[in-house]
């Protein structure tokens, strides 16, 4: 246990809600900023957290919240990707502002997305990162800025892992594509094609391995990054019969994504653009291994992949109450 404080940014989303969770229970102080937390929701309220109003746009907010801590976890997203791509980096340099003027280890989820054709299939830490998107080039720039704080003395920690999903969780491949939130199951929508694998990250261990790391950062170099295994599905088969195993449904329907009709909305809806970019992803076979990190910790948090769909259903309200506490 620790008594160490952190600073949260992006605490109400799905990767910094589990990693702010994951650190109050292990006896961390957490801080979160906010730009209006009169209108959090009770439960957020009396869940530890010490809400800090502030705005991640504002290098002076983050400066302030981040004042007395040793980790910010950048965790932080435009709500539904609007203008992401002119938001992300002044915020990452908001953080890194702060992590220059307190030493806090600065802690990035991760993703595959700064990775392009030339390093597939099997991605290492070290993989050259040539991205084909316009947010992976993004992405490869927030990583390009964080060594380079890292060599002016800002620790760093990068956890990278497959498509996220889990009970909290909002905008991903999951409850965007696959299943419909709030609905009960009367299909699946899967994306990739028969027989190409795909890389899953519950977000509950994605959170336990940040924190595993962070508490074991004395053996962390300045500039650590991790990737993760999580949930490989070698074929695609494996994660659409979890979603029937939990659903009570061996012969639930499964349909082709409906590409084209995104596509074409793609214009119009910065959440299908972001979805259709990464089609990719879905056409050729991907996989991190996690042999670094097993090395550290020894070994990957991992809930089975049933478990972690039915609680992920259970989450979004698409499993009758009976199904959701089986």
């Amino acid at each position: 246990m620790t008594h160490q404080t952190a600073l949260v940014l992006g605490a109400t989303g799905g990767v910094g809600g589990e990693v702010a969770r994951r650190l109050l229970a292990r006896g961390w102080t957490v801080k979160a900023l906010n730009r209006n937390p009169d209108r959090l929701s009770s439960a957020e309220k009396a869940s530890g957290i010490h809400w800090v109003q502030g705005d991640a746009m504002s290098a002076a907010d983050v400066a302030a919240a981040a004042n007395g801590t040793s980790v910010i976890v950048h965790a932080v997203n435009p709500p539904g990707y609007r203008h992401w791509g002119e938001l992300v980096l002044p915020m990452l340099a908001n953080t890194i502002a702060a992590s220059r003027a307190t030493g806090a280890r600065i802690v990035l989820p991760g993703t595959v997305y700064n990775f392009g054709p030339d390093a597939f299939p099997e991605l290492h830490e070290n993989s050259p990162q040539h991205p084909v998107t316009v947010k992976g080039g993004i992405r490869v720039e927030m990583e390009r800025r964080l060594r380079a704080a890292a060599d002016a003395g800002s620790p760093v920690l990068i956890v990278r892992a497959g498509d996220f999903f889990g009970p909290k969780a909002a905008n991903n491949w999951f409850s965007q594509g696959l299943v419909k939130p709030g609905k009960p199951l009367t299909a699946v929508s899967y994306p990739g094609k028969r027989g190409i694998g795909h890389q899953w990250a519950y977000l509950p261990d994605v959170a336990a391995t940040m924190v595993q790391l962070l508490e074991r950062a004395d053996a962390l170099e300045t500039f650590a990054i991790f990737h993760m295994e999580g949930h490989w599905d070698a074929d695609g088969t494996q994660m659409i019969a979890a979603i029937r195993e939990a659903s009570g449904n061996p012969g639930l329907i499964v349909r082709g994504f409906p590409w084209l009709p995104m596509q074409m909305l793609s214009p119009f809806v910065p959440l299908f653009r972001e979805l259709a970019e990464m089609r990719y992803l879905w056409t050729t076979p991907t996989h991190m291994g996690n042999a670094r990190l097993i090395k550290v910790l020894g070994a990957e948090p991992r809930t089975p992949l049933n478990l972690a769909v039915r609680e992920t259903l259970a989450g979004m309200g698409c499993l009758p109450n009976a199904l959701a506490q089986g």
